[in-house]
């Protein structure tokens, strides 16, 4: 066997033995989302230093969004956000209302924004900051398909996450599921808001959550409601009045957590 074939192979053994070993230390480190049936799947919660995937139609952007805020809120500990943005996202979708955020019991002082140029950029951006264990959790925000995210990419995001204690979240726009190494991957949509008070007509934001892969348990779908004041998750609430529109439906003003813009 040549030097160079025994150098890659060595290289190869080292990483797998760092995957092996972060996995290790951080099997039992996990954060409840607050909705049981979910929980469970997930062997008691969404796993820190990690790497998950949510993945949605275009118009189901603003769902998605608020369902990674959402994440991010859970893992964070009261440590920064870094949300990384490619440039073309803030196109398609708006850009991101920091209000909006506090509408949601979040709060946007310790979150970072980051504008990338270019997929290349955005992900070089996300694996340094993912090495940085200052940080509660990374958003690496990307619309459409990107050869540039391959198996090698998404490895390399895992081993920082892993090497660091951070959780990182890919919020895939407009794409489709790719063989990767993250730990979960979702399928976002919006679904009915129940109806509230007069002072609160928006309601309780609900997402149909799909979790496609688990690494560790089983698969599902569930209906997801996020308590803007326990900053978690839950089962539905049941009304028995007609509900709400789902906010994919709604006109663009009537978004809370994004601003459109251009």
């Amino acid at each position: 066997m040549s030097g160079a074939r025994m150098s890659a192979l060595a290289i190869l053994r080292g990483q797998i033995e760092r995957i092996e070993t972060a996995e290790i230390v951080h099997q039992h480190d996990r954060v409840a989302l607050g909705h049981s049936g979910i929980d469970d799947a997930l062997k008691g919660g969404l796993a820190r230093a990690a790497i998950h995937e949510v993945f949605c139609e275009g118009r189901q952007g603003v769902a998605a969004t608020g369902f990674v805020m959402g994440l991010a809120g859970r893992v964070t500990a009261r440590k920064p956000l870094l949300w990384v943005r490619q440039d073309f996202s803030e196109i398609e979708t708006g850009a991101l209302s920091m209000s909006g955020l506090k509408e949601l019991g979040l709060d946007p002082r310790r979150v970072v924004m980051v504008r990338a140029a270019d997929v290349e950029s955005a992900l070089r951006t996300s694996a340094d900051a993912l090495a940085c264990d200052a940080l509660g959790a990374v958003v690496l925000e990307l619309w459409g398909e990107t050869r540039q995210f391959d198996l090698v990419a998404s490895r390399k995001l895992t081993l920082a996450a892993q090497g660091s204690g951070v959780t990182g979240l890919m919020l895939r726009m407009a794409a489709q599921p790719l063989p990767s190494t993250a730990e979960t991957r979702w399928m976002l949509r919006a679904a009915h808001s129940p109806p509230g008070p007069v002072w609160s007509v928006w309601g309780a934001p609900r997402f149909d959550a799909e979790l496609l892969r688990n690494r560790h348990g089983p698969c599902g779908r569930w209906i997801m409601e996020w308590n803007c004041d326990e900053c978690q998750f839950s089962e539905p609430s049941t009304y028995s009045q007609p509900v709400a529109a789902a906010s994919a439906h709604r006109p663009d003003s009537a978004v809370p957590w994004q601003r459109r813009t251009g």
